[in-house]
């Protein structure tokens, strides 16, 4: 049976950042799928409480550089990379010092939602993207995690149309208890169509908030994983009414990673040329 290469995209991963749900399986899933053969890259925004000296991160200049359009402006995609030498696994950060340096996660020092954050979602997805295609490396499958990284389905969309890269390219999205108050503001739909939002994207991403984006990331993703025991019951009724792939939470977490190896099986097939 082939074992695939997949990419897994977090929004927190530890020991970069606090132990979460989402940071919690960020570590242990991408590890536990390369323990069992297959071929794995992970990717996480570099917020600036990621201690970059700390965790020994280094930019990769092969990949840096490139400008991505956010809102009419031209932004630069810088890439570091740092380790998990426990876990033999390379975690590729996306950084920009606009969106990212001088941005301590979600929230500012007075528990503010950034006003940015619509910006930040769209970077980080389409600069996720971007980079994967600079390393000319064609995953199967796309495991994704946290709210920050609903973005990733959209550009897999729009990159496809302008090229083939990701032709054939699955998805799976984690559910986790990670909501937030608030929404992106009315000109996300704008900085869409800039970004070749179709009228099935606008009307699946119209007032933004939360439950929008989460919902939309259901909508385009083949597999479903509940991440947290505690995620809200509307988006796990959604999610089963689309009739998703859906793997269920289990606390045994050995179990639980077995059964979302399986999903990544059903829907990559195991006649995988690697």
């Amino acid at each position: 049976m082939g074992k695939g290469k997949i990419l897994f995209v977090n929004q927190e991963i530890m020991p970069f950042l606090p132990e979460s749900e989402n940071s919690y399986i960020g570590r242990y899933l991408p590890a536990y799928a390369q323990e069992k053969g297959r071929e794995i890259r992970v990717f996480m925004p570099r917020f600036s409480n990621v201690n970059e000296r700390k965790n020994q991160l280094h930019e990769v200049i092969r990949l840096s550089g490139m400008n991505l359009i956010v809102n009419n402006a031209d932004h630069q995609l810088i890439i570091k990379v740092g380790s998990i030498p426990s876990a033999r696994m390379q975690v590729y950060f996306i950084d920009n010092e606009e969106y990212f340096t001088n941005h301590k996660g979600f929230f500012d020092e007075n528990g503010k939602f950034y006003t940015d954050n619509d910006e930040r979602i769209l970077f980080f997805g389409r600069g996720t993207l971007e980079a994967v295609r600079k390393l000319a490396w064609q995953p199967h499958l796309i495991h994704f995690t946290g709210w920050f990284s609903c973005m990733i389905p959209f550009y897999l969309r729009r990159i496809n149309k302008e090229n083939a890269f990701f032709s054939g390219t699955k998805t799976v999205f984690s559910l986790t208890n990670d909501a937030f108050e608030g929404n992106f503001g009315p000109d996300m739909e704008r900085k869409l169509k800039a970004d070749g939002a179709t009228a099935k994207d606008l009307r699946m991403l119209e007032n933004l908030d939360y439950m929008t984006l989460t919902k939309a990331a259901i909508s385009y993703a083949h597999g479903i994983v509940v991440a947290s025991p505690n995620v809200n019951p509307e988006l796990l009724a959604f999610a089963r009414e689309n009739k998703r792939n859906i793997v269920e939470y289990e606390p045994d977490r050995t179990l639980f990673y077995e059964r979302i190896n399986k999903l990544y099986d059903s829907i990559i097939g195991s006649n995988i040329n690697n």
